[in-house]
């Protein structure tokens, strides 16, 4: 690989006992043997248990670390999930990866143009701004997957009102897949209502079947019919038959799947069958 001119580095790592790819060695073991390179992109996080790490260096010196590799500026990380967990991102400017993973309300983010698949987690409420924000900050998001189990703090009767409140709705141009297997209903409410966000191409959806049925109140609600409208596939949490009431109320709906009990990655095809 001594030729090699571009190199771009994506990895992930979960369990280490150290926050970060060690620069230095990153730079003596690999780069240094590549002398024609001049373009060196990279994201790299680690996810840790704090209580297993190695004393931590300062976000200074492992930046400066990577600074010394001389392809460019980089920024340092530490997104703390909870007093247990934290998860270490350093990557290049500009970002220029699709995915981004593990991050929590607290991540900073300053744009991120070229994500088109990122999955966000946290032990803390997430409100209507932070969603606002990541429309934002992700401009081109096709794929988001959610989980937090914690409701938002917003008064209880909001969640069962059609109208929209003081904030401003949020919309996800670009997104077509939604996962929010693992959260809270208010969350469910958050994305669906068209008074709270617009998703115009959404066309997978993943949930529990309870919290959707909720939601549309037995597939009746007129402010969630709109993001459900061009949904052709629907993932829910366990297996059964759709009533005739689903399909009218997902007119593009083809497939139906639904997860595996004790592997949430496996996901299974249900036959379509209408029930009367």
């Amino acid at each position: 690989m001594k030729h090699l001119e571009k190199l771009a580095l994506y990895l992930r790592l979960r369990k280490r006992y150290q926050f970060v790819v060690d620069g230095k060695h990153l730079y003596n073991e690999i780069l240094a043997n590549m002398p024609q390179l001049h373009t060196f992109t990279f994201y790299m996080s680690t996810n840790n248990y704090i209580q297993h790490l190695d004393p931590l260096q300062s976000i200074d010196d492992i930046q400066q670390a990577y600074t010394n590799i001389k392809y460019g500026q980089t920024i340092c990380i530490i997104d703390y999930f909870d007093w247990f967990k934290a998860t270490f991102h350093i990557y290049s400017l500009p970002f220029t990866f699709t995915r981004l993973e593990d991050i929590t309300s607290q991540f900073p983010t300053i744009g991120f143009c070229t994500v088109t698949y990122l999955s966000a987690s946290d032990v803390i409420p997430m409100e209507h701004e932070f969603f606002m924000r990541k429309s934002r900050d992700f401009p081109m998001l096709k794929c988001f997957t959610l989980e937090n189990r914690h409701k938002q703090e917003i008064h209880h009767d909001e969640l069962k009102s059609d109208k929209n409140a003081s904030y401003s709705i949020i919309e996800y141009s670009h997104l077509i897949s939604l996962d929010l297997l693992n959260v809270h209903i208010d969350y469910v409410i958050q994305f669906l209502l068209e008074t709270k966000t617009h998703i115009p191409r959404l066309t997978e959806l993943k949930l529990n079947y309870n919290q959707l049925e909720t939601v549309t109140m037995n597939f009746t609600r007129d402010v969630t019919r709109r993001n459900c409208a061009k949904v052709n596939r629907l993932i829910i949490n366990d297996s059964r038959d759709f009533s005739k009431d689903v399909y009218q109320y997902f007119p593009s709906l083809k497939s139906q799947f639904y997860v595996d009990a004790f592997d949430k990655n496996k996901i299974y095809k249900n036959p379509s069958i209408i029930k009367e």
